[in-house]
């Protein structure tokens, strides 16, 4: 046992996309502070932020019905679409900062323009589909949708979906041209390969046993390296970003705002398409409705992919449950996660939520044939022996108190840091991956609120919208969408809005 100690400035855990990005904004604004990052598995993005483990929307909510909502009379609320879109442009201009910058040489590694989709089917839907494209094409953010309930139309937009259809009952899609798939797992490895080459030391194989509050305000770190021996680290800063790993770290870090808070492990099973011919009839990504009493990230979707420089067909996720909170841990991850503090929590989301669970155990016992039934809502003639199973990646969703009441279920993304901002983590799960530019200058800003002065212009000149609102700025708004398609490849965004 090794009770040497190494001291650093930042210790970043888990490499993920959140690490990644943190660890690469921080190394443009302070070059000179040294950064560690600590991973259980050999490889980074193995986890949520691998291309098998996450849908690769690049979620800008130009498709996803469940982030626009029908409110009592009739109209529809947008507010929720305009955040996460707006969140998405800081991501993308922020990696046209590194492209630019020379530090990615190629984006078609992990981003390729393909357009977004919705599409519903009955009346009441279309009527709904019909307002939300109304009120969003009145914002300057999602200029560009087309709306259609003309089966001609929708046979050019999504043949393989119309084909063989019932002409019986409505069906209307809207269309995008600027979406994205984006490869986040490459993306993380991309980024860890540069931080790795600015002498950021990245141990594999080192899971982070305990930490705990040191005389001078540092955290003291346990780390256990491949071989089971025991290594110390102490850091002035640290960042949980373990994935559902990340709820038991925050625990073990003793601070008081990670107390009352638990969560809810979903896991998510995807359909593959293996056949090239089918594969080849699609190209965008397609949001239905989510069933009632389904959580929001299961949302049915049928998804053209880029994944080594191949294109393969997704289709789900299928919602699932395992107590695990992520696809390499252990099966009592749930229960270990109950404690004195948040117990009475957690058995309040236990009551309030029992419809979602008996959801869950009903996708948990589908057969293969009863998920290609869903499947063919989507594509009516689809073949079982078409299509292959992947187990996606697990997501732990946030339960806290909230003004809702005890044991409220959250689904986004949520940072809980310390109040003087030495130890920051992050939980939850969508729209996760595609925000996390967002999220980590929002970490960035509540730990080291004593630098924000100096590093503003820096942060600027990587994300240039940052502090200011694009959709009040149709201009900046435009500049920011030629220059980002320009310098990411994505022809079909210049020409959308050339």
């Amino acid at each position: 046992m090794s009770n040497r100690e190494s001291k650093t400035d930042v210790i970043l855990i888990g490499a993920g996309i959140m690490s990644a990005t943190l660890g690469t904004l921080l190394k443009e604004l302070v070059p000179e502070w040294e950064i560690k990052v600590f991973e259980k598995l050999e490889n980074a993005g193995e986890e949520s932020s691998n291309e098998w483990n996450n849908a690769g929307t690049g979620h800008a909510a130009l498709c996803e019905l469940n982030y626009t909502v029908e409110k009592p009379d009739g109209s529809v609320d947008i507010s929720k679409a305009i955040n996460i879109n707006e969140q998405f442009q800081l991501s993308m201009q922020f990696w046209s900062y590194l492209v630019n910058s020379k530090l990615i040489s190629n984006p078609q590694d992990f981003i390729m323009p393909l357009p977004h989709m919705s599409m519903v089917q009955g009346e009441r839907n279309v009527s709904f589909l019909k307002k939300r494209f109304e009120a969003m094409t009145n914002n300057p953010l999602f200029q560009g949708m087309e709306f259609s309930d003309d089966p001609a139309k929708l046979m050019e937009w999504i043949p393989l979906i119309i084909e063989d259809r019932p002409s019986d009952e409505p069906i209307a899609a809207t269309k995008i041209d600027t979406g994205t798939d984006v490869n986040f797992g490459a993306l993380t490895r991309i980024l860890f390969d540069h931080l790795k080459s600015k002498n950021v030391e990245i141990k594999y194989k080192h899971s982070v046993d305990n930490m705990k509050r040191t005389s001078d305000g540092s955290w003291a770190l346990k780390v256990r390296n491949g071989s089971g021996g025991i290594e110390r680290h102490t850091a002035k800063f640290v960042f949980i970003g373990g994935g559902g790993g990340s709820l038991h770290l925050l625990q073990k870090s003793g601070i008081p705002e990670g107390k009352h808070i638990g969560g809810f492990p979903v896991s998510g099973i995807f359909m593959v398409c293996n056949n090239p011919d089918v594969v080849a009839q699609h190209h965008a990504k397609v949001y239905g409705k989510a069933k009632v009493g389904a959580p929001p990230m299961s949302v049915p979707h049928l998804d053209t992919r880029f994944i080594d420089n191949k294109k393969s067909l997704l289709f789900g996720p299928f919602a699932g449950f395992s107590p695990k909170f992520l696809k390499t841990g252990s099966m009592f991850d749930l229960v270990t996660s109950v404690k004195p503090n948040n117990l009475v929590t957690m058995l309040s989301a236990g009551a309030k939520n029992m419809s979602l669970t008996k959801y869950l155990i009903e996708q948990v016992m589908l057969s293969k044939e009863k998920r290609l039934e869903e499947l063919r809502e989507f594509i009516p003639n689809a073949k079982l022996e078409d299509w292959d199973l992947v187990v996606a990646g697990q997501r732990v969703q946030v339960i806290k108190d909230t003004e809702a009441g005890k044991g409220t279920l959250q689904f986004g993304t949520e940072v809980i840091n310390a109040a003087d901002g030495s130890i920051a983590a992050l939980l939850g799960a969508s729209p996760g991956a595609s925000t996390a530019v967002h999220v980590m200058l929002e970490v960035i800003n509540k730990c080291f609120p004593q630098h924000m002065k100096e590093w503003e212009s820096k942060i600027k000149e990587m994300i240039p919208s940052y502090g200011v609102s694009l959709m009040n700025n149709p201009e900046l708004l435009r500049d920011i969408h030629t220059s980002t398609a320009t310098a990411l490849g994505l022809s079909a965004k210049e020409l959308a809005y050339n």
